[in-house]
């Protein structure tokens, strides 16, 4: 079941103490390690999920970092194409997940637009509340009992999301 919960002021310190378990595993090939997804901002109502996206130089080839992840306890999932530009991995590898891994490449798009949408829901409260209202109600429609479910539930949040970028992009 998707269940959206109050803000927990512990997400921050789950999120340091997985990112440091990922610095340590990845050691120099992590260029970049955030705090992104809605545990990320301070105050939204969010499924506990702590979503960490690890910025690396190269995915190249494809799944070096599966056998990295896998030893740390995360299940990649595959994705298409995505797979290709922004791998991801979740802990544990029976739903309910826990944590999120996400990887890019530095300076790729992907890396920045999920920090653009992060940074445009901390800085506008307003924002993040209507992002609440819509993934309550969304939640409420996608059961996330399957993983078509949970893949339903993210696809039909891309309007706001797509909304959330336009803003970030403006001057």
């Amino acid at each position: 079941m998707l269940t959206i919960e109050a803000y927990n002021p512990a997400w921050p310190r789950m999120y340091v103490a997985e990112a440091n378990r990922l610095r340590d595993a990845f050691g120099v090939d992590a260029l970049r390690i955030e705090h992104v997804g809605s545990t990320s901002v301070p105050g939204l109502s969010a499924k506990a999920v702590i979503d960490i996206q690890v910025s690396v130089r190269t995915l190249d080839p494809v799944g070096r970092y599966t056998a990295l992840m896998e030893s740390l306890g995360y299940l990649h999932v595959p994705q298409g194409d995505f797979t290709l530009v922004y791998p991801f991995y979740c802990r544990p590898a029976v739903w309910p997940s826990t944590h999120h891994v996400h990887l890019c490449v530095a300076g790729g798009e992907p890396e920045a637009q999920h920090l653009a949408f992060r940074d445009g829901l901390r800085r506008e409260p307003a924002l993040a509340a209507e992002y609440v209202v819509l993934k309550r109600r969304l939640a409420a429609l996608h059961h996330g009992d399957t993983l078509e479910s949970r893949e339903a539930y993210s696809i039909a949040k891309s309007d706001f999301v797509e909304m959330v970028l336009a803003r970030a992009r403006l001057p």
